[in-house]
């Protein structure tokens, strides 16, 4: 069962690398509940399949290219976390102060919560 999962996250993260959004969703649950948390502050909750594929779309303007590494895998019932290392470079200028250009060097965690093989809930954290 772990090693279906970590093929699934695989995938996921594939797509994530490739900009490829039908490769990232194919393993969701229609009913994905998906969140980012940067800074300990919810800044995006997302509510099933289309609002996920929305957001997705819009994102890959905001990169020039971007890389998510797995560095490490737990499997706890039915979650999986995994600790990644994140590269990207921006594709725009965001009202925060950050340029087009300017490389980011991240780590974080997801927790990717299974419904039998699809993803049911997903939370990005930095």
């Amino acid at each position: 069962m772990d090693s279906i999962r970590e093929s699934i996250i695989q995938n996921y993260i594939d797509g994530y690398n490739e900009f490829d959004i039908e490769k990232m969703v194919r393993d969701l649950d229609d009913e994905i509940v998906f969140q980012n948390i940067q800074n300990n502050e919810v800044n995006i909750t997302l509510n099933g399949i289309n609002a996920f594929k929305q957001q997705a779309e819009q994102a890959k303007s905001y990169f020039e290219n971007r890389h998510q590494k797995v560095t490490s895998t737990k499997h706890i019932d039915d979650k999986t976390v995994i600790e990644i290392e994140y590269s990207a470079v921006l594709g725009m200028d965001f009202p925060n102060g950050l340029k087009k250009g300017q490389r980011l060097e991240l780590k974080g965690k997801s927790i990717f919560v299974f419904k039998g093989n699809k993803i049911s809930e997903l939370t990005d954290i930095s």
